[in-house]
């Protein structure tokens, strides 16, 4: 297994950044094409600059974001993270303790890692369901998480999602919905209603993935809870700093749905396009993706064995892309833990700038590529480690 760490994962994202400055610097920007639907964006206007200071610019940007925030996500009160993690880690830290149980539901298992990591952290158990008819909470259970959409963009039933809460309120167990991606896909995709107005207690969103804004989370909820977990971010320094503040504020001010329902109806010529080639392709709500089993089966479709990791594998796909045709993934890019599925977002700002047919080739190609190399251990360590 080459990636079989989260030290070879950071060596792995460390190539690839490397990757893109010195294509970037050779070609210019507008040659790269960042599809993974997290590119995120810092949509400052001039006058902010100068206001980005450590106190002033809370003190200015807090109501346009509590707004914003509320009318994005619902909730009494709204509360700014450096990340999502931060705000999955800050909620775990004010409302479990050491031997409490945290359940959790998701539309299809595993979920995001900074739950589990931060779980243990704190001492307490934890337990993971993906079938509504098994989902059980104890009288040991002290939060309950509800995860809106996986990262690979399987999104949660509404029927689930309400059965969740009745249980967790009868027994009056506060109920956090990781909506990282899920606060847009679910509502303007398939029109469901906000997780606070389903009965959540706390909900965070992501404000770079499918969105114009900053690396950075955003939590709404009841007041009451807001300040609990709002102390345990400032004790460790999780809490959103003036500049992603007023980044969040303005990508809130300036998102349009409208993107992402293109997309929704853009992916279905890529995928008819693909299918013939890559008969394991799936679609995603905005568009394509190729689990890293999906490529597995598509090798020994084609009667290729290997020794290397489905993981492994994915991760060599996604580097091709980059390398080759000048396409970002999340695989290539991502943090240890993310998922090994190569995700190609058409919601993503950079995806006007690419037509189908140059995403239907590069796709077909660096399989073809995969297939060539994917038994030479020499070309696929310099493919994820090299320069």
């Amino acid at each position: 297994m080459l990636l079989g760490s989260s030290e070879a994962e950071v060596k792995k994202r460390e190539t690839a950044l490397k990757i893109i400055k010195s294509k970037i610097k050779k070609e210019g920007r507008s040659t790269i094409y960042d599809l993974s639907g997290l590119a995120g964006g810092f949509p400052l206007k001039k006058d902010d600059i100068d206001l980005l200071e450590t106190y002033v610019g809370p003190a200015l940007y807090k109501e346009k974001l509590e707004r914003l925030g509320i009318e994005h996500l619902g909730g009494e009160k709204i509360l700014p993270f450096n990340r999502t993690t931060a705000g999955i880690l800050a909620t775990i830290l004010a409302l479990v303790k050491p031997g409490d149980e945290v359940v959790h539901y998701l539309p299809r298992m595993p979920s995001h890692p900074a739950t589990p990591r931060s779980v243990r952290l704190v001492g307490a158990s934890y337990k993971e369901f993906d079938n509504i008819e098994k989902f059980r909470v104890t009288n040991n259970t002290s939060l309950v998480m509800i995860t809106g959409s996986t990262m690979d963009h399987d999104i949660i039933r509404q029927k689930d999602f309400l059965k969740v809460v009745e249980i967790s309120k009868s027994k009056n167990i506060p109920i956090f919905v990781d909506d990282a991606s899920g606060a847009r896909l679910r509502t303007v995709i398939y029109n469901q209603p906000k997780a606070t107005d389903m009965g959540a207690d706390m909900v965070i969103t992501s404000t770079y993935k499918l969105m114009n804004g900053p690396r950075g989370g955003i939590m709404a909820g009841k007041e009451d809870l807001i300040y609990m977990i709002k102390s345990k971010a400032y004790e460790f320094g999780l809490e959103a700093q003036p500049p992603i503040i007023a980044g969040m504020a303005r990508a809130l001010e300036e998102f349009n749905p409208k993107n992402m329902l293109e997309a929704f109806h853009k992916k279905n010529d890529i995928y008819k396009a693909l299918k013939s080639t890559l008969a394991n392709i799936k679609e995603t709500p905005t568009g394509i993706m190729l689990s890293a089993n999906d490529l597995m089966h598509e090798l020994n479709r084609k009667g290729i064995k290997t020794s290397l990791s489905h993981t492994d594998i994915a991760f060599i796909f996604s580097m091709l892309l980059l390398r080759n045709y000048n396409i970002i993934t999340i695989t290539a890019v991502g943090m240890p833990g993310c998922s090994p599925t190569i995700r190609i977002d058409l919601a993503s700002k950079d995806a006007e700038r690419v037509d189908n047919d140059y995403i239907v080739s590069a796709m077909s190609e660096a399989f073809l590529k995969l297939s060539e190399v994917v038994n030479d251990k020499k070309t696929c360590e310099n493919l994820l480690f090299g320069t």
